[in-house]
């Protein structure tokens, strides 16, 4: 309880001016500035690659790379700090001493939620390993890890952090494919084995689920030597290895080159993109998306999905690289456009994607022409600041055997705003596998060079800085369409007040409701759940003062607007003695139908409903507004 209403305005304005001096200074070290001087992150050697970085919760970044050793294809790893300085000597940690194959079955590493990293990898007696390692360089499981299903797998890597510590992983022995979640202590959850006795399921990527998993995993058959028929599923499962959410199909049968593979990410609120490029439609490549929601069930109505760019029998569309944009949640892609003759010009584009399938920017905005000069390594990034992204990539410098990176900002329109080298040194590179998306307002590409076998790094910040980042004044974007009345509750067969609001769409952590008594003057701070999109409560007789915020990680938006443009609710609470019972078959048409967390259903048809307590907002025959709980 606050006494007046400013304090809080106040100390929330205060809030993010010492966030905003605290993230300043603690992003101030050893990256540099200069292109032509990057950050040396280790040695590996000349022939490393398979180049992975993440983020870690304190604002720095995991390393992993591979590169031949005496006991194989080994991965090593890196920690360097939020100020670009690295924590595990020059060479880094050998991941594991076991032997491994002399070729890669695919590597994969993530970071828990208690800030460690997990290293996951194959060994040559086709088991798979998971190494866990805290920022000291300690592994709580051993040096050599823990084997995951019973011994199965044998093919390629996927993991994902779980919400708890533990993480979970996915391997193929590129017939069946194994799921298995591991606890924050290195314990075994049961595994789930998805397979089909017709065709080979492999190839899975995972997204987060609601109270679970999402695996989308090829269906397919070889077709001739090189060849797949090959299908796309999803399907969900929990911690335990139940299935959650049923198997279904996403993109439809194509015979598509066995080196194509699909990907996914997640959309950040429930569901994914997955795409791929092949030549199966028209027999020219092109890049295919489609789209499930939070229940697994596709939102694009293409069965092959939609198309990155109109289909061009002269060019290429491939070697895609995705992000999603957390304010709209629609796809952000960037990709090469080539002739299909010779594959030997590059252009490089961006394109916008939402669930439904449509494309705003149509047949996307160019970013580069090229040329005939290579432009690789192609990788786009959201910021977490601002409204935009980046878009990096190595570009061929002619007569030239190297690479210098560049980047662009864009807004979120797609409107370039700056243009940056990050490095200007033009020595043969090998490409890291992706950045680490914007985490405290920075980037960090990395890569080796392939000249002298050192492993660089560079960071970026949302300006197009480099080195002492500038934290951008966040764009706080707040909840629309805030109202409110005073309602009959069929529930609890009482009067309150029942508030209702749009989601910002974006990633926050929950919303502050303000609740002031005008006539005592006294304020109440109200947390409400990310998910909720109402909330009603009971209150005494008064005049009732409501404003309502979004709560960011580090800052909190401005207040909601009603529908008429103010940032305030005044809501009168009668004595519930002197006002009629409110009956519900005044609404002659209803505008929305919320469950009781708040969250708004995908049916205003009451036929439809199950059992339960839901929230009705409708117009009235009198042309008002009104909102009601009831039972069914």
């Amino acid at each position: 309880m606050v006494n007046g209403y400013y304090f809080p305005l106040l100390m929330k304005k205060l809030h993010l001016i010492i966030i905003a001096l605290t993230v300043t200074f603690s992003v101030k070290a050893q990256w540099v500035d200069n292109p032509a001087s990057n950050t040396f992150l280790a040695n590996c050697s000349s022939d490393a690659s398979e180049i992975r970085v993440a983020a870690s919760s304190d604002g720095g970044v995991f390393v992993q790379w591979a590169s031949m050793s005496s006991n194989g294809w080994s991965p090593k790893l890196q920690y360097v700090d939020v100020s670009g300085v690295p924590q595990w000597g020059d060479e880094g940690i050998a991941v594991t001493t076991p032997n491994l194959a002399t070729w890669s079955p695919g590597y994969a590493m993530a970071v828990t939620s208690d800030n460690a990293v997990i290293s996951m990898f194959r060994t040559a007696d086709a088991h798979h390993w998971v190494v866990k390692i805290c920022e000291d360089g300690s592994t709580p499981w051993g040096t050599d890890g823990i084997m995951l299903f019973n011994g199965a797998g044998g093919g390629r890597s996927e993991l994902l952090a779980g919400d708890d510590g533990g993480f979970w992983a996915l391997g193929t022995d590129m017939d069946d494919s194994f799921l298995q979640y591991v606890n924050a202590d290195g314990s075994l959850r049961t595994m789930a084995t998805i397979n089909d006795p017709e065709k080979k399921c492999s190839n899975g990527k995972l997204i987060t689920a609601d109270n679970g998993v999402f695996v989308v995993y090829s269906k397919h058959t070889l077709q001739g030597y090189s060849y797949y028929n090959k299908e796309i599923y999803v399907a969900g499962y929990n911690k335990d290895g139940e299935q959650i959410y049923p198997e279904t199909l996403l993109l439809g049968l194509q015979t598509i080159g066995v080196s194509y593979i699909h990907h996914a990410i997640s959309d950040g609120i429930g569901g994914g993109y997955v795409f791929q490029w092949h030549n199966a439609i028209g027999g020219v490549y092109n890049t295919y998306i489609t789209h499930f929601d939070n229940n697994g069930t596709p939102t694009i109505s293409e069965p092959n999905g939609i198309t990155v760019h109109s289909t061009d029998y002269e060019s290429f569309y491939i070697n895609a690289y995705p992000s999603i944009d957390p304010v709209t949640h629609d796809l952000l892609l960037v990709y090469r456009q080539t002739d299909a003759a010779s594959q030997s010009q590059y252009k490089i584009f961006i394109n916008r994607i939402t669930s439904s399938g449509e494309k705003p920017w149509g047949d996307g905005i160019l970013v580069l022409d090229n040329g005939t000069n290579q432009c690789l390594g192609m990788r786009i990034d959201a910021f977490n600041y601002l409204d935009g992204f980046s878009v990096i990539y190595h570009k061929a410098v002619p007569g030239v055997y190297g690479q210098t990176i560049e980047a662009h900002g864009f807004d979120s329109d797609g409107n370039m705003q700056w243009n940056t080298t990050l490095c200007d040194n033009t020595y043969p590179k090998n490409i890291g596998e992706n950045t680490s998306g914007f985490n405290n307002a920075q980037n960090v590409v990395v890569w080796v060079n392939a000249e002298d076998g050192g492993l660089y790094g560079q960071n970026l910040g949302e300006y197009g800085d480099m080195g002492d980042i500038t934290i951008p004044v966040p764009c706080c974007h707040e909840p629309e369409d805030f109202e409110g009345a005073y309602i009959y509750n069929y529930e609890t067969s009482s009067y309150g007040v029942m508030l209702t609001w749009t989601s910002p769409a974006y990633s926050i952590l929950n919303y502050n409701l303000y609740r002031q008594n005008l006539d005592d003057a006294t304020t109440e701070i109200i947390e409400v759940n990310a998910t909720a999109t109402s909330y009603f409560e009971e209150l005494p007789a008064g005049t009732y003062k409501y404003r309502l915020t979004a709560q960011y990680p580090d800052f909190e938006s401005d207040f909601a607007l009603t529908p008429d443009g103010t940032d305030y609710l005044i809501i009168e609470v009668p004595d519930s003695s002197s006002v009629p019972e409110i009956e519900f078959n005044e609404i002659i048409e209803i505008i929305n139908i919320y469950n009781i967390n708040g969250q708004v259903l995908n049916t205003n048809d009451l036929n439809e409903l199950s059992q339960g307590v839901y929230i009705i907002k409708g117009v009235t025959k009198s042309g008002r507004t009104n909102i009601v709980k009831i039972s069914k």
